[in-house]
């Protein structure tokens, strides 16, 4: 068995569940992949000229031997009707290069977002296993014609895999109306980075009130900049990709810091008093299993969160302190530094959350 994975994001991105996923499948299968790059399924946006010169989730990711990655060729014409023809001949080579890797063994087509290419690719190789992950409401990305013409793409690669998955409760939920054999395998982490969990010495006078993840429309700013006033001698550090301009007049305890590769990233959140997953509740985040919240929890890090998502899935949950709105966002922080985990709570939720864990139980058609 090997991989052909049509991603989401590119493999120099900050490592995420796709990265996750193509690595537990060569580990398993110890098989070649082929990571095809994402490429402009919306029309252009001013904001995507900033990211020709300077991309922001870029990290200094390593690229494995078994690993290949294509980057496919396109025009950002997607959302117009008899736009894959156009596209289908800039596609040419990368089809063929497709059909010679899926010759070579029995190959599993897996799909990380609906796409003209991803369709193509399935009409193109019909003999081989197709597996769609659905990890979040992408059309809630998209907007006006781009939007209703991405959600029917993605209708109809639901319709065409032999199996799908989705990472949240709330997609599940949509899913099953449609696909009853849709199977809910929720993000983790990975326990290398976690196993033997480390004792945490921590400066509660001066905290470390931290987030690390993408900083973009779903982040909660005011929410942000409410909790950097009501602590003062706290520091507020974000870590990640920033795609939205942060408001003027930041609070002085608020930093900002750029992405940085995945074990960076987990060193970082060592310094945390508390995990903040600070996000706006809409339609968007109603999907989203955040999977900073299963890193903060391995590290013994308290997560403090707005009521979002799956997160609402954890309430009551030790460690794990939910704040609707401002209400009663001063005593969920003070509880949460007062919190202290034990090893063998966080070795069995590392035990528990780990991606081998999560993968294991999908079953391919």
């Amino acid at each position: 068995m090997q991989l052909i994975y049509l991603a989401p994001l590119a493999w120099s991105s900050f490592a995420q569940r796709p990265h996750m996923f193509v690595r537990w499948f060569h580990e398993k299968y110890q098989c070649p992949v082929l990571w095809v790059n994402p490429y402009p399924t919306r029309f252009p946006a001013l904001s995507d000229l900033k990211r020709v010169t300077h991309n922001p989730d870029s990290c200094d990711t390593e690229t494995p031997e078994w690993l290949e990655i294509i980057s496919p060729k396109s025009l950002p014409i997607e959302p117009l009707a008899g736009s894959q023809f156009v596209n289908a001949l800039l596609w040419k080579s990368l089809l063929r290069k497709m059909r010679d890797f899926s010759s070579r063994d029995t190959t599993l087509i897996a799909i990380g977002k609906p796409s003209a290419l991803a369709l193509q690719c399935l009409d193109e190789l019909p003999q081989c296993q197709s597996f769609y992950d659905a990890m979040d409401d992408y059309p809630q990305f998209y907007r006006g014609l781009s939007r209703s013409a991405f959600s029917r793409r993605e209708q109809n690669v639901a319709q065409r895999v032999t199996t799908m998955a989705v990472s949240s409760t709330q997609l599940h939920k949509h899913w099953q109306v449609r696909r009853s054999d849709v199977q809910l395998i929720r993000n983790g982490l990975m326990t290398d980075y976690f196993l033997p969990p480390a004792v945490r010495g921590l400066n509660l006078q001066q905290p470390v009130f931290g987030y690390v993840g993408t900083i973009a429309q779903w982040f909660d700013w005011d929410w942000v900049i409410h909790l950097a006033t009501l602590f003062p001698a706290a520091c507020v550090r974000l870590i990640g990709p920033c795609y939205v301009a942060p408001p003027g007049n930041l609070p002085i305890n608020i930093e900002l810091h750029p992405a940085c590769d995945h074990a960076a990233a987990i060193n970082a959140m060592k310094s945390f008093a508390v995990g903040l997953i600070p996000f706006h509740l809409n339609q968007l985040t109603a999907s989203v299993d955040p999977i900073k919240f299963y890193e903060y929890r391995a590290l013994g890090i308290p997560v403090v969160t707005t009521a979002f998502g799956e997160m609402l899935e954890y309430r009551g949950q030790t460690g794990v302190f939910i704040v609707d709105g401002f209400d009663g966002l001063f005593e969920q922080v003070e509880s949460a530094l007062k919190y202290q985990d034990s090893v063998l709570n966080r070795t069995q939720f590392i035990a528990a959350n780990s991606w081998r864990e999560r993968f294991n139980s999908i079953v391919f058609q």
